[in-house]
């Protein structure tokens, strides 16, 4: 990670922010807990708040934000490294950022005076609901909905796999509203926890367990104040909240590869074999070096996306790429690093296998793999066809 820091792509203070967190991490975040997940999602946003790492999830000084505008490449050097030490301490921050990132992004200043501050300060637990049953990576087959009745929306529907479902305070959710066919008739609202006719229908168990629920909407009525952005504007509200934190996943890939990578090297140079140890042979050493080198490579993909976001430019395509490479190498790497580690790599809570399951959804959040593959190459197209 020094040498990361090192490249042209950051300033100073992002070299003393990785620094300066790293060492937190080290020290704050437990690597293993008897506690419910839930319980330790909603202490890690505690501890990230009053750490004060919040703070560059959120927009706006103003609202307890470090800057005006979300950093880019500080938010992937924060997930970089907390994902090193942590998956849920990633967790807890990417939804800390994702959760209010539309607010940040597009809310009023009364909304953003309302809720960031709070989530900056680790006060209020965020939740970005867009996913549905049958509308996930095709976001316009979106089927919850809204009608207007004076100066409420009243929401009817569901939506699935929401991080922090049930334990979130507030819902960023995404709604069919009709203004035009398709993705053009799309408005996002912010739903507080406990509003009458909103309900978390379900839990959902996955293989690296975090909160996650499927949520239920019952003639759920929500004031026109809490709508973010033009009505019908939803979309490119979700869209652009994407696009930030999109990159914001590979950094985190990134961090479970080098976790698995030092992991690696330890195992190699200590485990014991014919005489000597399992780093001697080539074909470890050949295995190492393929890991080192796809970490390098997706890292400047990465960092490369988020630098570019952050000078003002479109980053689509860059995004996808850097999100294509980094998670389906961190796969890679974080598979060889089991195969090194032999039969304990499979043994539960060790963290090569803690690692395996962590890696597995973010080939799949945030625009699946496949999802990616289609915007690189639509945007290659784009480029021909002008």
């Amino acid at each position: 990670m020094s040498d990361l820091l090192q490249w042209p792509f950051f300033e100073p203070r992002h070299v003393e922010l990785a620094t300066a967190l790293d060492a937190w991490a080290a020290e704050h975040v437990p690597e293993h807990s008897a506690d419910s997940v839930d319980t330790q999602c909603i202490d890690l946003v505690r501890r990230l708040g009053r750490g004060g790492w919040l703070a560059h999830a959120v927009g706006g000084v103003a609202n307890g934000g470090a800057a005006d505008h979300l950093d880019t490449r500080a938010l992937c050097l924060i997930r970089d490294t907390l994902a090193r030490h942590s998956g849920l301490a990633d967790f807890a921050f990417a939804m800390q950022g994702l959760g209010s990132g539309a607010i940040s992004l597009q809310g009023t200043p009364q909304q953003q005076a309302q809720y960031l501050p709070r989530v900056a300060h680790g006060e209020a637990i965020a939740a970005f609901a867009l996913s549905e049953p049958d509308a996930g990576s095709d976001v316009a087959a979106m089927q919850c909905s809204a009608r207007i009745e004076g100066d409420h929306a009243v929401l009817n529907g569901e939506k699935t796999w929401i991080s922090n479902g049930g334990i979130a305070d507030f819902y960023v959710t995404f709604v069919r509203t009709g203004e035009a066919a398709g993705s053009r008739g799309i408005s996002a609202f912010i739903v507080n926890a406990g509003t009458p006719g909103f309900e978390i229908a379900e839990r959902i168990n996955v293989i690296a367990p975090h909160p996650l629920a499927r949520l239920r909407f019952t003639e759920c009525r929500v004031p026109l104040t809490q709508r973010i952005g033009p009505a019908g504007e939803g979309f490119k509200v979700a869209m652009r909240c994407l696009d930030v934190f999109r990159t914001s996943v590979a950094a985190a890939a990134l961090g479970f590869a080098r976790r698995a990578l030092q992991e690696a090297l330890q195992r190699a140079t200590t485990r014991k074999m014919f005489k000597g140890v399992l780093a001697d042979f080539q074909l470890t050493q050949a295995k190492l070096a393929q890991m080192a080198t796809t970490i390098d490579a997706a890292s400047l993909l990465t960092y490369r996306a988020a630098w570019q976001r952050d000078q003002g430019r479109n980053v689509t395509r860059e995004a996808a790429m850097a999100k294509l490479a980094a998670t389906e190498g961190a796969q890679q790497v974080i598979d060889a690093a089991v195969q090194m580690w032999g039969g304990l790599g499979v043994v539960s809570e060790q963290p090569v296998e803690r690692l395996y399951r962590e890696i597995r959804a973010l080939r799949i959040y945030e625009g699946a793999t496949e999802v990616q593959q289609l915007i690189i190459a639509r945007e290659l197209l784009k480029d021909v066809s002008a």
